[in-house]
């Protein structure tokens, strides 16, 4: 699998390419019929199966990527404008999917046609169609490391405790579902889907389907707080190209943009148990529980400093090598520094809004990151926790830990995006924890495999240290 390298100059140059995109079918603002998504198994038994198939067939054979009726130049949409691990990853992908859907239905000539989801809460196995390396199949692309994500599932952004929406907002939704199931996904499958040109994998949209549908889902379930289409918070557009746009208030809902999903649709209310393969029914095999704290690695130190003047390191660690083992790195944390963290979680508890020169948001960040060749496959990640017990059963006080997830697709969108930064917000851990116990920073990183998996070196680090910045999560 070799990252996609299309040059976002060329790409941007396509502008009679993305005008056209505004002549797509944008019906949905006025009609009153909604076209129902479909979970793929139900959505393979009907007439739209073969539109779909045509419409993917036809894309992937335009060799101009400047052309919106080109598979490539959808996989570049992502690739330049897709905004990761910060406000609005949920809206954006739902207008980025409302477009794409769009286009397939220009190019299969279906108006019926409804892009489906794949429910992997129901069946953790990708769907056979995908799998199928059959000459001629459009589905399917070399390069996946696993096709069961079972180990990317988890129950936490569906705890009663997540009741925001928005990322920025203690408890969010939007920030705990992108960390998991989201990224594990992506990191999981591998191959295309481990870097920021995922959607070169049919899947991606399966996926993304996926996600946008829990995301409406969630949003019904008392007592979820969402802004109000009144709020400034859905002032404003996303841009997917030149010329090409949508009001985000258009993404509010599903019904704004003439769609809906299977109902009843309803967030899960367990991990899948089993998994069937042909006629035979398998037990899925459960993670690793976290038994100890994974050890101590030998880290050198990096001292606290001015980053910039929005930033300050409180301390971190020095060139950390990660492979198939997890691994523990203890950060030196200055009397002082655990003052200051005290200070900003105080002043964020009370609901101070901060100064733009105020460090008050604390973040762990993993700076100057590189992927290996092997890394890249994908296949992997690491649950990222803070202070796990050094006794006792870590696992199940994990979730309090929790901070977030690093893999390869992680890596590539800080690479692609984040100038090889990836900043992780620290609040909610530190809330739940209580920094006044806060003697010391240990964070693990723990390994988590998929069915296949490599062995060795994956991705370095050359920092990881605890921030305090100015910058809102």
């Amino acid at each position: 699998m070799a990252t996609n390298r299309f040059n976002r100059r060329s790409f941007l140059k396509g502008s009679a390419s993305a005008a056209a995109l505004m002549s797509l079918p944008v019906r949905g603002f006025s009609q009153t019929t909604l076209l129902t998504r479909l979970e793929w198994q139900q959505f393979k038994a009907t007439p739209q199966y073969a539109s779909f198939l045509n419409a993917v067939k036809l894309m992937k054979a335009v060799t101009d990527a400047t052309k919106p009726t080109s598979w490539q130049y959808w996989v570049n949409v992502h690739l330049n404008y897709c905004p990761h691990m910060v406000p609005y990853f949920l809206a954006w992908h739902r207008g980025y999917l409302y477009y794409f859907e769009q286009q397939l239905r220009t190019v299969s000539g279906d108006s019926k046609l409804a892009l489906p989801y794949w429910d992997y809460y129901k069946y953790p196995h990708m769907p056979s169609e995908f799998t199928d390396a059959a000459s001629g199949n459009p589905l399917y692309v070399t390069g996946r490391v696993n096709t069961n994500v079972y180990g990317a599932l988890t129950m936490a952004p569906f705890s009663s405790k997540i009741i925001n929406m928005q990322r920025g907002t203690s408890n969010s939704f939007e920030a705990s579902f992108e960390s998991a199931p989201h990224n594990p996904v992506h990191n999981i499958i591998g191959g295309w889907m481990a870097d920021m040109s995922s959607p070169t994998d049919p899947i991606f949209y399966l996926h993304h389907g996926n996600v946008d549908r829990l995301w409406d889902a969630w949003c019904a379930e008392p007592p979820t707080i969402v802004p109000s289409p009144s709020s400034s918070y859905w002032s404003g557009s996303f841009t997917y190209a030149t010329n090409l746009s949508i009001a985000k208030s258009k993404c509010y809902r599903p019904g704004l943009l003439n769609y809906q999903y299977a109902q009843p649709n309803n967030v899960p209310s367990a991990l899948p148990p089993n998994a069937q393969e042909g006629r035979i029914i398998r037990v899925q095999a459960q993670p690793t529980p976290i038994v100890v704290r994974p050890a101590l690695g030998n880290f050198a130190n990096t001292p606290g400093r001015t980053i910039s003047s929005s930033r300050r390191s409180l301390g971190g660690v020095a060139n950390m090598t990660l492979n198939e083992t997890s691994v523990s790195a203890r950060l030196p944390l200055q009397a002082s520094d655990i003052s200051s963290l005290k200070d900003a979680l105080s002043a964020a508890a009370a609901g101070s809004e901060a100064s733009t020169t105020t460090l008050q948001y604390p973040y762990l960040v993993l700076d100057k990151l590189v992927v290996t060749g092997l890394g890249r496959q994908g296949g992997y990640y690491y649950n990222i926790y803070l202070n796990l017990p050094a006794a006792g059963n870590a696992d199940a006080a994990s979730q309090a830990h929790f901070i977030g997830t690093f893999g390869a697709f992680e890596a590539s969108e800080a690479n692609h995006h984040g100038g090889g930064t990836l900043r992780l917000p620290l609040s909610d851990v530190l809330q739940n924890l209580g920094v006044a116990d806060l003697n010391e920073a240990v964070i693990s990183l723990v390994r988590v495999n998929g069915p296949n998996s490599p062995k060795g070196t994956a991705l370095i680090v050359g920092e990881m240290r605890v921030e305090l910045s100015t910058d809102r999560p």
